[in-house]
């Protein structure tokens, strides 16, 4: 017996049942076997031993050193999959030795970190769940999927899915934010998006990634790589849900997180791996750890040699190792020793076997690889023309006072502030490895195409002291303020001054955690700086996670929250600050008053305290600062406005099982046509475990004319009514529940009804 996650469990076997969207296919298992009976015990470990790149494939071999021996043991077929080749000519080449110079003759499986696109950069990930589209979304993947596989990658590691709470962690950028509702649809769609209809029939999807599994946005302290201690409760409603959604999704492959989750690395965690995802949820694909992550189970103090380690993540579930050097050797030796039992060895090896079999590896090697198609498909118009349609998208308009927006188009004169106005660098964000640097159109260059005004850049603030890098730290700039007054003396000629702040691209994603998420720098001085010669300031956000921009909320009048919107980013911004797109975007992640509220979300617990003042001091408050959010999960305005009446519902007593339909109307009460995701909350007012006091469970995007509305039906099943109970079993009970739609978190019509 092995006590796991506070509760004790026996080891479960391996067979699995396997989920109803993830039927195995017979004729394949067949193959599977067939090749496996002819499979040495090298050979199979070699195939749960993955390569990072490690030398130009298409010149000469390497001579010396560990290049030499990885090199050596892909003639042997002693690697199952490579990382970071791409491109026709350089997967082709490493696949040929597999398949041509190996005695069985296996192909690789080629993995890349295709996060928010290829060489055609969509918005990051945070960004595009801001859009609440998930056709949008959808599409993105679809073009991500798309460039990579024509440029002979099959196999993503994405999309991320994990849940957090906290801005700090940089890594937010990969997620879809706070909520697991949203996460889930988001999941759903991206895996979509790169495989297609799981059938791999066309060459330009792939397969997809869940990562990081699990409770990675739990960390402490939004350290990168630290330990996570969670609650059954959050690791089941709040962490895996999306993870599930992806699995029913038909996922393919699912990696291991770095972080500890309560005491256990995630690469070595039993009960995770193989007795929920592989048994309880019945995942068919197969897992691999993230970079070495089974090797750092080493210094975690959880193995104490790297045979421990492999012997704890094969028993765990972990069926590959990603560049960590540990199934091989190691494994080997420990199966021959019986020290590791023949059947988990065999399982994993016909997991990975049986992606590439669905992949068409096996049918043909170089189905991905096509020098035609990928000149074609990399950069093409259409795809330009999707991350644009994804990036306007994805814009949210958190304020619009004076209006100042949209923009004249023509006899204003405009100012437009900032060093990040003229990047075509920092506009792509992080996780962009493939795409070329200076490649983004700048917002700018997007201002420039509209005639109409006269616009007058003046850069007055250099962001960074240096142009950063994936693999640098990120240097602010803090003290060359050589350039205040000529951006003022622009400002004070000016009609409406656009401000372009925020953080660099490389600011955010992995090991990007920041103690203070406000704006670095000298940008604070800088917005003051000019606010004080003209007010008149549209200030548009480029960042990765939400900010502390408390001052900027209070004082500024017009705030577009842009993010880094990949490679149409000014065109997008451009065309949202004149109008010819509305802004339609929601947030996914809440923006904190300070980095004190940190941990925030709107889907918080009540507690057994008062929950406002009423004239007690001993209330669950902060004493310094107001207890909500700058602004909330869920908020986005438009250039026009909305109305939400008549909120009703098809009767007020259910049974389990029975539909309930919520019904409300949406007036478009403005001048101009305009989007509305409009959101369904739920609140269980009594339950065995103590619930939010609101989640989300329903939303839809709705498209009105001035003047129009239209009456929105959303449907309740046991999947919204449902939960986990302290028991980890998924439960509808008896109860109260009250009911909310608005427009936000925070703005709703409610109702009661009565479940039995």
């Amino acid at each position: 017996m092995k006590i796991i996650h506070f509760f004790t469990i026996t080891i479960m076997s391996l067979t699995t049942t396997i989920n109803a969207q993830q039927k195995l296919n017979p004729e394949i298992e067949k193959k599977i076997d067939a090749l496996m009976s002819k499979m040495t015990l090298e050979e199979k470990v070699g195939q749960m031993n993955q390569y990072n790149g490690f030398w130009d494939v298409t010149g000469p071999a390497p001579v010396g050193g560990t290049a030499e021996q990885k090199y050596e043991n892909i003639k042997k077929g002693l690697v199952g999959s490579m990382l970071t080749v791409r491109g026709v000519a350089e997967v082709k080449a490493v696949q040929k030795i597999a398949v041509e110079q190996t005695r069985l003759g296996i192909p690789l499986i080629i993995g890349f970190d295709v996060i928010h696109g290829y060489k055609t950069l969509s918005p990051i990930p945070l960004a595009e769940a801001a859009s609440w589209d998930m056709k949008a979304i959808e599409k993105s993947a679809e073009t991500a999927a798309s460039e990579a596989a024509a440029s002979g990658i099959n196999w993503t590691f994405g999309p991320m899915m994990d849940i957090s709470k906290d801005a700090r962690w940089g890594r937010v950028m990969e997620g879809a934010g706070e909520d697991p509702y949203l996460g889930g649809k988001v999941a759903a769609a991206r895996v979509r998006g790169f495989q297609g209809d799981n059938t791999f029939k066309s060459p330009l999807r792939i397969a997809a990634t869940a990562k990081h599994f699990a409770a990675y946005g739990f960390v402490e302290s939004a350290l990168e790589y630290n330990a996570a201690e969670i609650s059954t409760n959050t690791l089941y409603n709040q962490v895996l849900p999306p993870f599930k959604s992806a699995v029913d999704a038909g996922l393919r492959s699912v990696m291991t997180s770095f972080n500890t989750v309560n005491g256990i690395p995630a690469s070595g965690d039993q009960y995770l791996l193989r007795d929920v995802l592989k048994n309880k949820w019945g995942f068919s694909g197969f897992v691999i750890s993230d970079w070495a992550s089974i090797r750092e189970m080493i210094p975690w103090g959880f193995s104490k040699d790297e045979n421990a380690a492999a012997k704890s993540a094969v028993e765990a579930g972990t069926d590959m190792d990603m560049e960590g050097g540990i199934y091989f050797p190691y494994l080997i030796d420990l199966v021959k020793q019986g020290k590791v039992k023949q059947e988990y060895l065999d399982d994993a090896v016909r997991r990975i076997l049986r992606v590439k079999y669905e992949l068409g590896l096996f049918d043909d090697p170089y189905r991905f690889l096509n020098e035609k198609r990928e000149k074609e498909v990399v950069g093409s118009k259409a795809n330009r023309e999707a991350v644009l349609d994804i990036a306007k998208k994805s814009i949210v308009l958190l304020k619009n006072e004076k209006s100042l927006l949209p923009l004249k188009k023509s006899g204003q004169k405009i100012a437009v502030l900032g060093s990040l106005a003229e990047s075509k660098n920092s506009p792509l964000g992080s996780w962009r490895i493939a795409a070329d640097n200076n490649t983004a159109v700048s917002v700018l260059e997007g201002l420039q195409q509209y005639k109409g005004n006269s616009l007058n850049y003046v850069k007055g603030l250099e962001l960074t002291k240096v142009e950063p890098t994936f693999l640098t730290e990120v240097e602010y700039n803090t003290t060359d303020r050589s350039g205040f007054e000529a951006a003022k003396k622009a400002a004070r000629e000016a009609d409406v001054v656009v401000m372009v702040l925020g953080e660099h691209g490389f600011s955010s994603g992995e090991a990007r955690s920041r103690t203070n998420i406000d704006l670095p720098g000298l940008q604070q001085e800088f917005l003051e700086e000019i606010y004080n010669v003209n007010s008149n300031i549209v200030l548009v956000l480029n960042n990765g996670r939400p900010l502390t921009i408390p001052w900027a909320a209070e004082h500024i009048p017009a705030i577009l929250e842009a993010w880094h919107l990949g490679t149409e980013t000014g065109n997008a911004v451009a065309q949202v600050l004149y109008g010819d797109y509305n802004p339609s975007g929601k947030l996914p992640m809440s923006f904190p008053r300070n980095v004190g509220q940190i941990p925030i979300s709107y889907n918080h617990y009540s507690t057994g305290r008062f929950t406002n003042k009423d004239n007690n001091v001993f209330w669950s408050h902060y004493s310094d600062v107001d207890k909500t959010p700058l602004y909330p999960f869920g908020f986005g305005l438009s250039y026009t406005t909305f109305e939400y009446s008549n909120l009703r519902i098809n009767k007020k007593s259910f049974t389990k099982g029975e539909k309930i339909i919520v019904s409300v109307d949406l007036k478009n009460t403005g001048k101009v046509k305009g989007k509305e995701v409009a959101q369904l909350y739920l609140h269980d007012e009594f339950s065995s475990v103590i619930k939010p006091v609101k989640e989300l469970k329903g939303f839809e995007l709705v498209e009105l004319k001035p003047g129009e509305s239209k009456s929105i039906n959303f449907t309740l099943s046991d999947y919204e009514m449902g939960f986990y109970n302290s028991q980890y079993e998924f439960v509808i009970e008896p109860g109260t529940f009250k009911v909310m739609v608005g427009g936000s978190s925070d703005t709703i019509l409610s109702q009661n009804i009565e479940l039995f």
